[in-house]
Order: structure tokens, then sequence, then C-alpha cells
């Protein structure tokens, strides 16, 4: 199981160095933010306009009118004004909210679109050794999860922990003007309710870095045994797995009852304090009121602030948690965002390319830094030359470094010493999109889209037409089985093309290469997971691949190794041996042994029988 500590760190509440970075994704619509500041004010305004038109309408109307200290008619005509007062307050504070709340909510999801879209961009330019150490699971909850917790702050968290800051502080300044007596009793419990509030805060956010965590165990889980599951179904694994997701399943639900009850607990809790609060008003209030101190109307003004008082403090207290697993969240976008990208000396655009393809004194390795251990070396030392429109097969055991090879020639990684040249210029001063354009690739397991067959022949380049993609598929001889599908080349293909045999799929493989006429062709072991019929369909398709190209094949076969101009055997990441295929026979070395070992049943079609042969020890060390 990969390391959770990112979704277990609680983050601090307040960070002003993410909140910089956050801010400045909200520039784009800094004209929208105000109109919601703007409408934040207004809102505020018009919940404390409310209560004071109680105040009057009892005040000056319905007590006076009762007294008989005015007209029935005239306390009934104020009293009417007052109420289409306070119902027109009501209407334009709807109105203003919904204005904020839609203004906030479209910012929301632009800024989350303009965030999502800088990830991604991001990632595809990130190396592929960031990709080595990163689950595939995790850079996903990135994109998702966590994007999504910075939209709550955004969308709603922002403005609203605004709102209800600027509702307190007004309604604290209207509270103490009418009475400093009454305000103190209003906000007597407010102590109590800071310490559950405390109290809350730190078990939800508990409760919430295990939910978290635990969603993303849940996640990597369903992620690799989804996956895998042919291989859980072929080895019985079914009673095990499903007793590990139970395990996983019970600590996420457990973790969430606890998140329950602290909301179960908190709101009665701030509603009884809030409620007692009110009783000691009445009490006080209603003492001031039979001692001729204070109005009637001050006294409900003063109950309705005090209810219209406590209700953000709930709110506050749920927006710390957003506010906080937002910042989390930033650090851990952030984060990623910072990976750096590998800076590379790139002086220009790549003249058109004759295929000229240079090692010369390369070492490699893929730990160890700029200065690797001696037994980190992948490759050692290695040099050699494939000219223009020459074949070059590559050969040796696994862990021999072929592989490496062609990752590096593609520059998926850079090198620690030597240099790779295409036609006489290194390959880090070639912009990375116009080196890869000079290749074709075609791999062991080729990796299909979902979509149509047209879709991943092309690949979206505007070069390739319908007719390039056609004549490519006809090339590589699967148009009779294209022909047999609803659709033709516009068929669907599920995610990594499981409607497709392996054959099939390699054919679309070779097709794709074809189609986009590269000037240097790798084929990766491309026929070791493929029919004997579907290869002979393959060899067919690489005298027209193979044709005034310049070829790079590893391979395991015989039939894609014997025809090559120049054949290079790798021996723990050097070069031993090179030349043709017989020249290397005739030498009776490394090749000769895994000739005899290998390929030789392959060429005859049987079998190496125990006993039959007793093939001579490769060598030891270097």
């Amino acid at each position: 199981m990969s390391d959770f500590r990112e979704e277990e760190a609680l983050g601090k509440i307040y960070d002003s160095n993410l909140t910089r970075r956050l801010l400045g994704y909200l520039a784009p619509y800094k004209r929208q933010v105000a109109l919601a500041l703007v409408m934040t004010l207004a809102v505020t305004a018009m919940e404390i306009v409310g209560p004071i038109f109680f105040h009057i309408g009892v005040d000056n109307y319905i007590v006076p009118g009762a007294a008989g200290h005015i007209s029935h008619s005239a306390a009934y005509g104020g009293l009417a004004l007052v109420s289409i007062a306070f119902l027109l307050s009501l209407v334009l504070g709807f109105a203003l909210q919904y204005v904020q709340m839609a203004v906030m909510q479209r910012v929301g999801q632009q800024t989350m679109y303009d965030l999502r879209r800088e990830i991604f961009a991001h990632l595809q330019r990130l190396p592929i050794p960031f990709y080595d150490r990163s689950p595939v699971g995790r850079l996903v909850t990135r994109v998702t999860t966590d994007v999504d917790a910075l939209n709550d702050l955004f969308a709603s968290g922002v403005v609203a922990m605004l709102n209800d800051v600027v509702l307190l502080v007004a309604i604290g300044v209207v509270l103490f003007h009418w009475s400093t007596v009454l305000a103190l009793v209003t906000l007597s419990a407010l102590p109590l309710m800071t310490i559950v509030t405390l109290i809350f805060r730190k078990a939800v956010r508990d409760a919430n870095r295990r939910i978290r965590t635990a969603i993303a165990r849940i996640n990597a889980f369903l992620q690799e045994h989804i996956s895998g599951m042919a291989v859980v179904q072929l080895f019985n694994h079914e009673r095990r797995s499903q007793k590990e997701f139970e395990k996983l399943n019970l600590v996420h639900m457990e973790a969430y009852k606890d998140a329950i009850n602290a909301y179960a607990l908190f709101y009665p809790a701030i509603e009884f304090f809030s409620m007692f609060a009110i009783a000691l008003l009445c009490w006080r209030g209603g003492l001031k009121v039979l001692g001729g101190t204070v109005e009637i109307g001050v006294l409900f003004m003063f109950t309705q602030y005090a209810q219209r008082f406590f209700q953000p403090i709930q709110d506050l207290s749920e927006k710390f948690n957003i506010l906080q697993t937002a910042m989390a969240a930033s650090e851990r976008i952030f984060r990623m965002l910072d990976e750096p990208i590998p800076l590379a000396l790139e002086t220009g655009a790549l003249p058109k390319t004759h295929g000229a393809i240079e090692f010369r004194n390369v070492w490699f390795a893929y730990t160890g830094g700029e200065h690797p251990g001696d037994a980190d070396w992948v490759l050692r030392d290695v040099s050699f030359r494939v000219d223009p429109g020459q074949t070059v097969a590559i050969v040796g055991h696994t862990g021999a470094g072929k592989t490496t090879l062609i990752q590096l020639l593609l520059r998926f990684y850079d090198i620690q010493k030597g240099q790779i040249l295409l036609d006489g210029v290194d390959i880090r001063e070639i912009p990375v999109q116009d080196l890869r354009r000079q290749f074709g690739i075609v791999l062991q397991d080729p990796f299909l889209f979902t979509g149509t067959i047209e879709s991943n022949v092309r690949l979206g380049t505007e070069s390739v037409t319908r007719a390039n993609v056609e004549q490519a598929i006809e090339q590589v001889g699967l148009a009779p089985y294209i022909q047999k599908l609803p659709g033709g080349i516009d068929a669907m293909v599920n995610e990594r093309g499981g409607t497709l045999s392996v054959g099939q799929r390699q054919l679309v493989s070779f097709a794709r290469a074809l189609a986009h006429k590269p000037r240097i062709l790798i084929l990766d072991e491309a026929t070791s997971s493929v029919d004997t019929h579907t290869e002979l369909l393959i060899r067919a398709a690489l005298d027209r691949l193979l044709e005034n190209r310049t070829a790079v094949v590893i391979a395991h076969r015989l039939s894609t190794i014997q025809n090559a101009d120049r054949i290079l055997v790798f021996h723990r990441g050097r070069l031993r041996e090179e030349g043709t295929h017989q020249d290397l026979l005739a030498q009776r070395g490394i090749y000769y042994r895994l000739y005899q070992l290998q390929y030789k049943e392959q060429e005859l079609h049987l079998p190496v029988m125990a006993g039959e042969m007793t093939p001579a020890p490769l060598p030891a060390n270097d």
C-alpha cells in the first residue's frame, strides 16, 4: 500500500504563502469578487435593518396604539408601512444573496477549471521519473478531490466566512449602541460556545483526516484490484480481497461515525447555549422594561439580534474545517505544481533529419542523482552509431539495459555522463517535441485510448488524414478485420483496447507508427506477445515500415533479428559484442550462447529438451 502521509496531514488553518497563491487564481475575476464583496455588505445591512423595523413597529405604533396615545388608524397605517418596509428588506436581501452566491459559484467553478487545466498541463510536462514514484490514484486525487476542496473554499467558504464575520461585528456594534447591559447579557454564552467550538473543531478535524486517508486507501485498493481482477479470480483470491476491503471500509465508516457524533453534539449544544442566552436576555430585559428603562420593542429587537448572532457562530465552526481542508489540499496541489520540469539546452528547432543516431560514452543510472554509486549504473560507457536507413537490433538478457536505451533516446530520462546525438546534434539541445516527432515507436504492450480505431491511429495529429489511416491499416494487414466491425475505422475502442485481441492491438500500433511516417522507427519487443499468424502479418508490415527508415529493434524472436544490418549485444549494462547475425554466431560469444539458449528452438519450432544442450555460462562480470 502506498504512503498516505500527504492525506493524513491536517494543514494549517491559515497559511499566508498558500493564501497568496490561491488568491492569484482569483485575479482574473477580481471584478466579480469585488461585486460579491459589495453584495456581502449589502446583505449584512439587510440583516441589520430587519429587527429595527420590529422595534419601530412595536414601540412607535403597537404599544402607543394599544395605550390610546395615537389613533388606531394612525397605528394601523404606520404598522402597515413598517411591515411593507420589512418585507421589502427581506426581498432585497434575498435578491442580493442570490447575486452574491451566483457570482461566487461561477467564479469558483471558473477558478477550478483554470486550476485543473494548469495541473493537467503540468502533469504532461513532468518527467517519467516523477511517475515512477507517484501512484496514479494519488495524482487523480490531486486533480479531483483536492481541487473540489478548493472549490468549496472559493465558491462558498471565503465569502460565507466574510459574511459571517461582518454580520457578527455589525450586530455587536448595534447591540452595544442600544444597551451595554443587554449586549453583555446577550453575549454571556460566548465563552461556553467558544469552548464547545474548539472541542468540536478538533474532533471533526481528526475525523476528516481519517476519512480522507481511508478514502485514499480505498481508492488505491479498488484501482489495483479492479485492474487486476483477472488475476484475483484466477487464483481464487476473492475471499481474501473481500476481507481486506472490509477492513478498509470499516475504518472509513468508523471515522464517518465519529464525525457524525461530533456534529450531533455540536449543533444541539450551540442551540442550547443560544437559547440560554436568549432566556437570560428576556429575564434581564423584562426587568428593564418593567422598570421603564427599556422599551419593549428594544427587547424584541435584541431577541432577534441574538438569534441572528448565534447562527454565524455555527457556520464559522464548519467553515474553519473547510478552510483547513482547503489549506491542506492546496499544499498538496502546489507541491505537485512545484515539481521541477527538466531544463534543457534546447537551442532551436531540429532541421530535417537523416536518422543518424550515436551514443557516445553514455553512463546512466535511475537512482543516485547526479553522482550514482557503482551499483546504481544501468548503462556503463556505452558507445555505438546507427547510420541513416540502417536497421540495428539490440539483444541481451533481461536487465541488460535494452529498453533503457530507448527511454534515453526519447529523453524520458537524461543521462548522467556522455552524449546522445541525433544527426550530430546533442538531443538535449533539441526541443523535446521536435525530438520525439522524429520517432515512431511500437511497444510490446501497446496502449490504446477510449475512442475509435481512427482516433487511435491518428492520435489527434492534424497532418494524418483519414486516407492516411485507411492506407496504414491496409498496409499492416488489419483491413480485413476492421471491415467486419460495425462502423469500420469508426468502430469504438474500449479502455486500453479491451475489445481487441493482443495481436489486433499490436497491428493498430503498427498502423499508428506507419501513418505518422516517422524518420526513425523503434520496435520494443513488438512481436513477443502475438501469435504466429499475427507475427507473419507484422513481418510483412515491417518491410514497409523499415523502408528508407532508421530502425532500432529490441526483440526476442529470431525473425526480427536475423535480417538486421547490425546486432548489438548488451550484458550487464555494457555493449559487449556487435556485428551481423552470422558474424556473431561465428564469434561463439555471448550472442552465440543466447542463440543456443533462446532463439534456436524458435527457428526450428522445437522446444529444447532437458539434457539436449548445456549452453556455456555467460561471463560473471565485465
